[in-house]
């Protein structure tokens, strides 16, 4: 924060989130600003009764506050008359905050809006909403409210307990907005551009495995018609082959081994250990288990080189089994693949599996609606781009060394990301806590653009 200028007196708060304010300045509880209310929801909440399509108030949820930024200007419903006469009805340009899910997050309604009891509101407020917006988006005002190691924990009382540092006038209270207002949006902007890169990469790694399985490395090579809609013209010297010829056998995990679920034994591989984002298992969360004996413990034991394929969720998501997962067991809701001799490279018949003809070909299988899940027959009918053998191989490396570096560049994007939205979290603590003095800050119009 060394670009700005810090105000001439300080006194000390007494305060930890606040530290040293402005010598000028007042403490006081939010409840002596305003009231603080809980809002409240018809119930069972999931009666038709209660909503309305032409209803004249939207009903919000946790998740539209947790996905807004600022400012609430829709929802996905709306609630009847009766529906909003039990509930909370706030008019737009009102502050809540949300106490459950995503705890703490402010939001200011644009539009008229009701509030469940997982919110609470504040009717009476004496200063300007932003401000108290901007206190509850810098994310200090909740330290000590929460122990350490459990969920932080805000109700009416809470909330209205803590204290904030108030400017001694209106107009210094305004200029503080102002400034965040316009500070916030520039990095607003830059945090944008960052996501919008991230994706833009996300979907160039999955057309170079796309690209790369169906058409191979050589843009020379003549092309066919391979006779499948999702595979297109693919390499006249390429095979068409369905799975089924090139897995020793495909299976899938039996049902009911929660009950052998333990702290220690082998893994149990499950959806969450899958992922589109690459081949490798997904290891940040995995279950032990202690298998039964005999014939159906050995059906599902992984063996490296393995392929696993989600067959419910996020249909077709696949990794290469490893060390790491080796001797394991897949649960029911994962395929389990054994390549046979005619696939040299496992990360080739993965990576096809990832790429966008499978993908078309598994969710419109059966009867050529999108499914829910997959059958193991599914799988076998999958009708692949065969390479020749060292073609496999190359591919395999050619889309790993790719997807090294697409990997490298989100992880830059994202760092970046994480990094503004830690100054942007800074700056505004700064600025509500008298850190910053702000009063004479201006924007600058140069060459019809702004400035800070």
């Amino acid at each position: 924060m060394g670009r700005y200028k810090e105000y001439q007196e300080y006194k000390n708060s007494g305060v930890e989130w606040l530290g040293k304010v402005p010598l000028d300045w007042d403490i006081k509880k939010i409840k002596y600003l305003s009231p603080v209310k809980r809002g409240a929801s018809p119930r069972p909440i999931d009666d038709s009764k209660y909503f309305d399509e032409e209803g004249d108030y939207v009903w919000v949820r946790i998740a539209d506050v947790s996905a807004s930024d600022t400012y609430l200007y829709q929802t996905t419903q709306k609630m009847s008359e009766l529906g909003s006469s039990l509930s909370v009805k706030l008019e737009p340009n009102q502050l809540f905050l949300s106490i459950a899910g995503t705890v703490g997050k402010p939001c200011i309604n644009k539009i008229k809006a009701c509030i469940h009891d997982g919110f609470v509101y504040f009717p009476d407020l004496k200063i300007p909403n932003k401000f108290l917006f901007y206190v509850f988006a810098g994310e200090q005002a909740y330290k000590g409210l929460g122990k350490m190691g459990t969920q932080l924990n805000l109700n009416t009382d809470t909330v209205g307990g803590i204290k904030v540092a108030i400017p001694k006038t209106e107009q210094d209270i305004q200029a503080i907005i102002n400034f965040l207002d316009h500070e916030t949006a520039k990095i607003d902007t830059l945090i944008e551009k960052q996501q919008q890169l991230i994706t833009l990469l996300k979907e160039k790694r999955q057309a170079v495995i796309s690209h790369a399985v169906t058409k191979g490395l050589n843009p020379e090579a003549p092309m066919k018609d391979s006779g499948v809609e999702w595979l297109g013209d693919v390499p006249e010297h390429w095979d068409i082959k369905k799975a089924k010829y090139l897995f020793e056998f495909v299976t899938s995990g039996s049902r009911g081994w929660a009950e052998h679920y333990s702290d220690e034994g082998q893994l149990f591989f499950r959806i969450a250990n899958l992922t589109r984002d690459t081949i490798e298992p997904k290891m940040d969360s995995f279950q032990n288990v202690s298998p039964p004996s005999g014939a159906e413990g050995q059906r599902s034991k992984i063996k490296i080189n393995d392929l696993l394929i989600s067959i419910t969720a996020d249909l077709g998501s696949a990794c290469v089994a490893n060390g790491r997962v080796e001797g394991g067991y897949v649960s029911q809701h994962v395929s389990l693949c054994r390549p046979n001799s005619l696939v040299k490279s496992s990360r080739w018949l993965a990576y096809f599996i990832l790429s966008d003809s499978a993908k078309e070909q598994l969710l419109s299988s059966g009867y050529g609606g999108t499914k829910v899940q997959l059958s193991l027959e599914d799988i076998r009918e999958l009708v692949t781009s065969f390479p020749p053998e060292n073609e496999q191989i190359e591919i395999a490396d050619y889309i790993d060394s790719k997807l090294i570096k697409f990997e490298s560049l989100m992880t830059k994007a994202d760092e970046q990301v994480q990094l503004l939205k830690e100054r942007r979290t800074a700056l505004i603590s700064a600025a509500v806590t008298g850190k910053i003095d702000v009063r004479n800050w201006k924007k600058l119009v140069v060459n019809h653009e702004e400035v800070a």
